[in-house]
């Protein structure tokens, strides 16, 4: 599976090259185009497997129920995907190391990854974000979506981030709630609140854009549905 990124970051699709009956597995919805001849086929877990369990768990993690599986035809093919929000997308290839993914940016994936959803504990609870996250295994590359540009950060101590700003994150790196500022009324205050510190030596892809921050302004603003 080849991935071609365009358009980004503000735009970003990923343009995916299919080998002649290489699979994509791609969360509902996310297919913007495809060659005439890719098969499609859904599940809610693997392609020829079920888990009605573990769909119900990514639908806890804000993900889609159902996946899709796109397979090229005999002379291969390629498959166009796109995020919801307005962002940046990120190809990372697992080799064996588990990745903890936030709610809503796992994109699309190779037939070799495995995904399952993991519990954070109270301390995600806290934050004001998701308490379940996906946890992505095995082998193959995968996509992920950002709202706004994406980035990494190399951690190799300590390092805090904003909990809205959080992407994935290697499964080497631990972290801690925390507040932002040296008391708790100057970080409510100072808008930031409650920030994730992370210990270890690993890497944290962070977004350039809150959605949740975002979504509380612009909801006050929104007209309510006449019946």
């Amino acid at each position: 599976m080849d991935i071609d990124i365009q358009f980004r970051p503000a735009n970003s699709a990923a343009k995916v090259n299919l080998a002649a009956g290489e699979t994509c597995t791609a969360e509902a919805g996310a297919m913007i185009a495809m060659s005439g001849d890719t098969d499609v086929t859904t599940t809610t877990h693997k392609k020829g497997s079920g888990g009605i369990l573990r769909a119900a768990k990514r639908l806890f993690a804000g993900e889609s129920f159902f996946l899709n599986h796109f397979t090229a035809g005999p002379a291969g093919g390629h498959l166009w995907l796109g995020p919801t929000l307005s962002g940046d997308l990120l190809s990372y290839e697992l080799a064996g190391e588990n990745l903890i993914v936030q709610a809503g940016s796992f994109l699309a994936c190779e037939t070799g990854v495995d995904m399952d959803v993991g519990w954070q504990g109270f301390k995600s609870l806290l934050s004001g974000e998701n308490v379940f996250w996906l946890h992505l295994s095995g082998r193959g590359k995968v996509i992920l979506s950002s709202y706004g540009a994406i980035y990494p950060i190399e951690v190799t101590d300590a390092h805090i981030v904003d909990t809205g700003h959080i992407v994935a994150f290697q499964e080497s790196l631990d972290f801690t709630i925390t507040k932002a500022g040296k008391s708790w009324v100057s970080s409510f205050l100072g808008g930031e609140g409650l920030v994730c510190k992370f210990h270890g030596k690993g890497t944290v892809w962070c977004q350039s854009h809150n959605a949740t921050a975002f979504g509380r302004i612009l909801g006050p603003n929104l007209r309510p549905r006449r019946r």
